[in-house]
C-alpha cells in the first residue's frame, strides 16, 4: 500500500472512530449539560492546541516538511489554543466568554480547513513520513478537533434547552 493510501486510510478511519466514540459518549454527555458547561468542556479540549507549535521543532518533523504548511498549522493551532484558554478564563464575564467561544471555534475551524487545503496542495499524503513524530496529530487529534468545532457551532445556534 502506498504512503498516500495509508495516510488517507488513517485519516478516514480517525474520523470514523471519533464519530462512533463521540456519538456514543461525547455528544450525549455534552447534551446533558447547560450551554456554558458544554462550551467549557469543548474549550478545555482545544486549550491544548498550543501543542501544534511542535510542527516548528527541528528533529520532530522532517526538514523537508514544507514551511508554509508547518508555520500556518503551528500558529493556527497556537492561536486557537490561546483563544480557548481565554474563553475558559472569562467564563464569569459572559459577553467575553461567548466572544472567545465564537473566536476560538472560527479560528480553529479555519485553521483546520486551510491546513487540509495546504496538505492537498503540497501533496502531503504522499509524503506523510515528513510529519515525523507529529504524524499522529492529523490522524488522531485533528478529527476530534473538527468534530468538536462542528458540535460547538451546533450548540451555539440551537435553541436554548434545559439540561436534563
Amino acid at each position: 500500500m502506498s504512503t498516500e493510501m495509508v495516510f488517507q486510510t488513517h485519516l478516514v478511519l480517525g474520523y470514523v472512530a471519533w464519530l462512533l466514540c463521540f456519538g456514543a459518549y461525547g455528544l450525549p454527555w455534552l447534551r446533558s449539560m447547560d450551554r456554558v458547561a458544554a462550551q467549557r468542556a469543548i474549550a478545555t479540549l482545544h486549550s491544548f492546541r498550543f501543542f501544534g507549535l511542535v510542527f516548528l521543532l527541528p528533529g520532530v518533523v522532517s526538514p523537508n516538511l514544507p514551511a508554509d504548511f508547518a508555520v500556518f498549522a503551528a500558529y493556527g493551532d497556537f492561536a486557537t489554543g490561546v483563544l480557548a484558554m481565554l474563553a475558559l478564563l472569562t467564563v464569569r464575564i459572559r459577553r467575553l466568554f461567548w466572544l472567545f467561544v465564537v473566536a476560538f471555534n472560527v479560528v480553529g475551524t479555519v485553521d483546520l480547513i486551510v491546513d487540509y487545503y495546504h496538505a492537498v496542495q503540497i501533496g502531503l499524503p504522499a509524503h506523510a513520513g515528513e510529519l515525523g513524530a507529529t504524524y499522529a496529530i492529523p490522524i488522531i487529534y485533528v478529527p476530534l478537533l473538527m468534530i468538536t468545532h462542528i458540535v460547538a457551532f451546533y450548540f451555539l445556534v440551537r435553541p436554548q434547552q434545559n439540561a436534563t
